[in-house]
């Protein structure tokens, strides 16, 4: 029962000093309670942190996922802030001394850490620890496959020697590569990308004039993440180009007829949900390409929102869903960091009584549901009839 309810029911009963008096004793008591539980996760934190060190390498997934866990979810700055030396310190063993799963972990859990810290000089000390670590490890062609492909995203200098070994060659022929670097050369792309969203113009000039003839060929890839990082990248490359300078494209027809053909992929010997993704991907990249349109996107999150109007913008959203998954929408409304990269402002303040009239009711989520059913049965009916009369006529 809520403590307003509470003092309610006893004001009748009791004389006003009475009544303050138990109001402020429980109100002290929740406060308590929030406040031990607050040092209790601290506390698992701490022992987390401390866990990082352990000789087994189970204790120390275990103690990476926990923490990648809680950065996820949660704004830790205060926390992070006095112990990112520490943690930095721990990333770096576990990259060193690690194998395949748990360097994948540190990785992830790097860039976490960044994002927590945010745009400042604590992120950039922790970036320029690690950097050559992550270099390392890009670069060491016998360093284990996952570890490189979680790396990536920390190092930017190497991705184009990476990705531009999955072109089809000049003589139509294609470098044959096991899954697992196909994945590390789709990452690195994707990085790349992204890279190329706060690029100078002059840079993304030059950039243009010797890749975007050559990524076409990333099209015909055998796997289908390839080929979708290949288009959107294509359709970024595009957009920026358009906005730096008059551009002109020469080889445009046979690109458009590329992009239309896996836009309307028909082939049986692959799977569904990758024609469907592929299918639905590349009507947006085509649309990029020929007519400069993106489809724009809107992300609602607790009483905001914001539009994804651009490929500059998604590819910068979609890497950092990338880490932190389900908590994105919780980033987006506390996180300062990323707030200031889209341009949200300062973090809104709302209270439990605003978010709790904006909220719908079960009753009215279930009636809206009933008539959105029943409005699409007699959709769906409707045309039913009109195919069996196209069949008798």
């Amino acid at each position: 029962m809520p403590l307003s309810s509470v003092v309610k029911l006893l004001q009748p009963y009791n004389r006003e000093g009475i009544v303050q008096s138990l109001y402020w004793s429980l109100r002290v008591g929740g406060e308590v309670v929030e406040e031990a539980a607050q040092e209790d996760f601290q506390y698992k934190l701490k022992v987390y942190i401390d866990s990082t060190l352990d000789k087994s390498a189970k204790t120390r997934q275990g103690a990476l996922d926990g923490l990648k866990a809680a950065m996820a979810t949660r704004i830790l700055y205060e926390f992070i802030s006095d112990r990112r030396t520490t943690i930095a310190d721990s990333i770096e063993r576990c990259l060193k001394k690690g194998k395949g799963e748990e360097q994948h972990a540190a990785a992830s859990l790097a860039c976490l850490l960044c994002i927590q810290l945010g745009s400042g000089i604590e992120s950039e000390e922790v970036f320029k620890t690690l950097k050559p670590v992550f270099k390392n490890i890009l670069l060491d062609g016998s360093a284990n496959i996952q570890a490189r492909q979680a790396d990536v995203y920390a190092t930017m200098e190497c991705f184009e020697s990476l990705f531009t070994r999955s072109y089809v060659r000049e003589d139509g022929s294609r470098p044959s590569l096991n899954p697992q670097t196909t994945l590390l050369h789709t990452n690195a792309l994707l990085s790349w990308a992204l890279l190329l969203t706060i690029c100078t113009s002059s840079q993304v000039k030059a950039i243009t004039h010797k890749h975007l003839p050559k990524l076409p060929r990333l099209l015909e890839n055998d796997n289908v993440h390839m080929r979708i990082a290949a288009g959107e990248t294509i359709a970024l490359l595009f957009e920026l180009a358009r906005d730096t300078d008059p551009f002109e494209y020469e080889d445009w027809e046979p690109l458009c007829d590329k992009l239309n053909s896996l836009a309307t992929d028909c082939n049986k010997h692959r799977a569904k949900t990758d024609k469907r993704k592929q299918r639905s991907v590349f009507r947006d990249v085509l649309k990029a390409v020929e007519e400069g349109e993106f489809q724009s996107e809107t992300i609602r999150f607790s009483t905001e929102r914001m539009t994804i109007d651009s490929w500059v913008r998604k590819r910068t959203y979609d890497a950092f869903r990338e880490f932190v998954g389900s908590g994105m929408n919780y980033h987006l409304q506390a996180n300062e960091f990323i707030r200031d990269v889209f341009e949200l402002g300062p973090p809104m303040l709302v209270d439990s009584t605003t978010l709790k009239s904006m909220k719908v009711s079960r009753f009215e989520r279930h009636l809206y549901n009933a008539a959105a059913f029943k409005a699409r049965t007699k959709a769906r009916s409707k045309f039913r009839d009109k195919r069996v009369d196209v069949g008798e006529f």
